[in-house]
């Protein structure tokens, strides 16, 4: 029996309401709120929320001497496919060196690493 069930994935941002747009484009969802907190309830999946940080610093991938924190995996059928459209809506690359492997890694548009993550 667990403890506790996940109510909610949240990151820090500069700008919730755009950042929430990002990710309802990549995987669906509407953004709701305003202001310091926006979310996405994922269909199927969890609620991600997103929180205005003044002063947003992102993370830095990879740096051993700048943790990353924090990362989501992003599940998709065709890598290529989804690329593109995560570049098209904001992401940018952050490793295009090894393109055999099942997974890609980008940051979002406020710094936040993610990887599309073949299934």
């Amino acid at each position: 029996m667990s403890v506790a069930k996940v109510g909610a994935v949240v990151l820090d941002c500069p700008d919730p309401r755009a950042l929430a747009g990002f990710y309802a484009d990549v995987v669906g969802g509407t953004p709701d709120g305003e202001g310091d907190w926006v979310q996405v309830q994922v269909p199927g999946g969890p609620l991600l929320a997103f929180q205005g940080a003044p002063g947003h610093v992102p993370p830095r991938w990879p740096a051993p001497d700048h943790s990353q924190q924090f990362h989501l995996d992003l599940e998709v059928e065709d890598l290529d496919t989804a690329e593109k459209e995560v570049l098209a809506l904001g992401a940018r690359p952050l490793d295009t060196e090894d393109r055999t492997r099942t997974f890609r890694v980008y940051a979002d548009p406020a710094g936040h690493p993610f990887c599309l993550c073949a299934c």
